[in-house]
């Protein structure tokens, strides 16, 4: 096939192409013969074959080998030929390049051409592929022509100086000088570029601010001429005078005047009569308004002024278009914390938004919302936003859960409005709350000691309904353990008791233990709170214990474990049982924090359906195998196994079985149950005694260890916005023995969530790890999680203790490992 001449014909022979590889035979054959054309030189056709080429590149096909005949183009004296070559070289150099120098000596001399067109085209070049080098080199050229009469060229060497300046800061001090001039130029394509390098420069170096404060009248002056002019249809826009002018100038404006009174209150008048004259019925006054309104809420403005601003996002807020909508929701998002008077006014409108079929103006239409509730909208906010929680989709469910709970405890009217809100959101979210916060729910509904009997009759009325709910129900099951007495007495505080016998809440209680939908840990509270039920129960006692012994041969060796623990309470301690049973020290109510924004929530998914315990013991253990790299490594200390008892109990831990290995291992001790309900097989001493000798044995109460605390402190890790401080206290009754007080603090704005410290020590060592406070550090610091570790070194060696350390923060998983060796002397002595 004979080679193509023009380009029009290339085009036209490429469209023709029917598959993708005729397209790239066609490429490769023209290439192969715009090679051949450039290495035999011919002059004439070197313009038409670069445009083909071009055109290659733009098809995304490789077209480096034409870099040099761009810029033999661009040394040619013809003016098509420069266009062309200009063309080429921004298209195919870049800095990284090494054959982009070559074309500095052409652009200083065109940039000094008589020609305006052709310093064009130099300034259009060098601010589209300059690096480092050439801007020095180019610098003086572009601020010689900075100063010419010509508007062309000042317009092209202003935009060209904005990328020089981009890439060698230092050189800003040449062009400062000279924009005073262009700022006092009438016409408006030089204003414009004129204003767009003074805001690079205040970008670049803040310490230029107070020199670029003294242009602020004149900028005032534009603006007022640009409002109140007339018709002129040379910069007219749909009725709007030079609306790119306007909206350089006001960013400029808030640039400047951000954080500077005097600037702020010279810029007052313009912004109220830019946001009052402006049309808002067009796109380019949507445009004008809203840099405008971002002006007032930056700068220093009157709270009048603010109110304007506010005032018209809300009207953003009922423009048909989704686009205007979604900026004013954002907007608003963001100057809510200056003016929340302001925007309350346009709450409603907010809530309608929650109805929009776009995804992404509800959801910012929700985070606008959480953050206008307080409370005087307390009650009315949250009708509307449990609706929503009704209707929503899966991904908003643990957002809107965690922050109404949160928002609910911070604002709530009284104890029990609030109780009844956290029921309400708990039937409606399903199993998409949060597991530290069902523990917060608990703990809260332990510190209401006024309202013990309503919350049991309200959650036992719930359970009632609906048992498949996990959350609900091990709120429920706890409460039900604790309280179900005083529902069953009738000693309901600010509601008419229910008839309820034991028979009923046992029934309940039997049903959830036995649903295939209840996972595990909800089985244990299940079970754990019939056994509370017991020291509260007097008519039902025997259908208690027939029921705990039934389970003593049940294949969950949890369950098991527990029924033989409950059963040999009843047969050896029921002395005891009463005192054992008891009902929990009123707990101190827990701050739930909510989520600092929905990004994160996206992919959450709802409360997993029960699991096999042999594939959370063996995702937990292998990973504190690998700490250290020695899967020999002892990381906790090692039990004797206990001999099996009458009921079926298997002899050592069953979880550790699971592992092929007889060596324990130091795992983040479970989270999703709160200490009252943590099965009492927990409170296992490791040093012998405790409640595992109810097996077999006498109950032995251990004391606690005498510590000392005269050790300093150390940073374990510090990385990220996470700290992590180890305190230290020595145990006075065991020479080889010390206790680390682990404080995990959070610095950054965004809460850190599912936080999980695991370590692991040499062989030498044993360690243990008791339950962390919690597993959410809240942000900027105002609050901390807390954990115990003991180690053990019999010795007296280095002391040596690898970390890992896994977080969630704005959705982002994130895990390190670390090793701790600076431990204090004191801990060898």
């Amino acid at each position: 096939m004979p080679a193509i001449g023009r380009v029009k014909d290339m085009i036209r022979a490429v469209r023709a192409c029917k598959t993708a590889q005729d397209e790239r035979d066609l490429v490769n054959k023209e290439c192969a013969f715009i090679r051949t054309s450039f290495k035999d030189e011919d002059q004439d056709g070197r313009n038409n074959n670069v445009a083909k080429l071009l055109y290659i590149h733009m098809l995304g096909y490789p077209a480096h080998f034409g870099q040099m005949e761009c810029l033999k183009l661009v040394a040619s004296p013809r003016f098509a030929d420069k266009r062309l070559g200009y063309l080429g070289a921004m298209l195919l150099l870049d800095e990284n390049q090494d054959t982009h120098l070559l074309i500095t000596n052409s652009l200083k001399n065109d940039m000094n051409h008589q020609v305006q067109y052709i310093v064009g085209l130099a300034l259009s070049a060098l601010g589209s592929i300059c690096s480092e080098g050439m801007s020095r080199d180019c610098a003086a050229e572009v601020e010689k022509l900075l100063r010419s009469s010509n508007p062309y060229v000042v317009r092209k060497a202003a935009l060209c100086a904005v990328r020089i300046v981009r890439k060698v800061p230092e050189l800003m001090e040449m062009y400062v000088p000279v924009t005073r001039q262009i700022l006092n130029e009438k016409n408006h394509g030089v204003l414009l570029t004129g204003v767009a390098l003074v805001t690079e420069l205040c970008k670049v170096n803040p310490d230029s601010l107070q020199h670029f404060r003294r242009f602020v009248p004149n900028l005032v002056r534009i603006a007022k001429n640009l409002v109140m002019a007339g018709y002129s249809p040379e910069h007219d826009v749909h009725g709007i005078s030079d609306p790119f002018l306007q909206v350089g100038i006001i960013h400029l404006m808030r640039v400047l005047g951000k954080g500077d009174q005097e600037s702020s209150e010279a810029m007052n008048d313009i912004l109220a009569q830019v946001a009052t004259n402006t049309d808002a019925t067009k796109n380019v006054g949507h445009a004008i308004l809203y840099e405008t309104v971002l002006t007032i809420m930056d700068i220093e403005s009157e709270s009048g002024l603010r109110v304007l601003a506010v005032n018209i996002l809300g009207r953003f807020l009922q423009n048909t278009d989704r686009n205007i909508r979604y900026v004013a929701l954002n907007t608003l998002l963001r100057t809510v914390g200056a003016d929340n008077n302001a925007v309350q006014r346009h709450r409603n409108t907010v809530l309608e938004c929650l109805k929009e079929n776009d995804v992404t103006i509800r959801r910012r239409a929700l985070e606008l919302s959480f953050a206008l509730v307080n409370a005087n909208s307390i009650r009315s906010m949250m009708k509307e936003l449990l609706e929503f929680l009704d209707v929503s989709e899966s991904e908003f469910k643990p957002y809107i859960t965690s922050n109404i709970l949160s928002v609910a405890q911070k604002y709530s009217p009284s104890k029990q409005w609030y109780i009844d809100t956290v029921i309400t959101t708990l039937v409606k979210a399903g199993n998409y709350v949060r597991e530290d916060l069902v523990n917060g729910i608990i703990a809260t509904i332990s510190a209401a000691t006024e309202l013990h009997g309503y919350c049991a009759q309200k959650l036992y009325t719930a359970l009632l309904h609906d048992i498949s709910q996990q959350p609900l129900s091990q709120a429920s099951l706890w409460t039900l353990g604790e309280f179900g007495d005083l529902l069953v007495n009738k000693q309901v505080e600010e509601e008419t008791p229910i008839d309820v016998t034991e028979d009923d809440i046992l029934d309940v209680l039997e049903k959830v233990l036995q649903s295939p939908q209840s996972l595990q840990v909800t089985r244990e509270y299940a079970f754990t709170a019939i056994m509370k039920l017991s020291a509260r129960f007097s008519v039902s006692l025997l259908r208690i214990k027939a029921l705990i012994s039934k389970y003593g041969n049940h294949l969950d060796v949890e369950l098991q474990q527990r029924a033989t623990e409950y059963t040999a309470i009843f047969n050896k301690h029921d002395d005891m049982r009463m005192a054992l049973l008891e009902r929990m020290p009123t707990m101190n109510a827990v701050i739930l924090e909510g989520d600092s924004s929905l990004t994160g929530s996206d992919t959450a998914e709802p409360t997993s359906q029960a699991k096999g315990v042999a594939s959370v013991a063996q995702s937990q253990g292998s990973a504190l195998l690998d700490l250290l790299g020695d899967t020999s490594a002892h990381q906790s200390e090692s039990h004797p196994a206990e001999p099996p008892a009458a009921g079926g109990v298997p002899s050592g831990d069953p979880l550790l079985d699971l592992f092929g290995s007889s060596q324990p291992i130091a795992t983040q001790p479970v989270l999703n149950q709160p200490p009252p309900t943590a099965p009492i097989a927990s409170q296992v001493s490791s040093g012998g005694g405790g409640l595992m000798d109810l097996l077999g044995g006498d109950l032995l109460m251990t004391q606690p260890a005498a510590l000392t605390s005269k050790i300093p402190s150390i940073i374990a890790y510090e990385k990220g916005g996470l700290k992590i401080d180890f305190a230290f206290q020595q145990d006075l009754n065991s020479q080889s023995s010390f206790v680390v007080n682990l404080t995990a603090t959070n610095s950054t704005s965004s809460a850190m969530t599912d936080f999980l410290f695991q370590s692991a020590v040499p062989k030498t060592f044993t360690i243990q790890l008791e339950t962390p406070s919690g597993n959410v550090i809240p942000p900027n610091g105002s609050g901390a999680v807390t954990q115990s570790l003991k180690v053990t070194n019999p010795q007296k060696q280095p002391i040596r203790m690898r970390l890992r350390i896994s977080y969630s923060v704005n959705g982002t998983v994130v895990q390190e490992s670390v090793e701790v060796s600076n431990f204090p002397a004191q801990l060898l002595a």
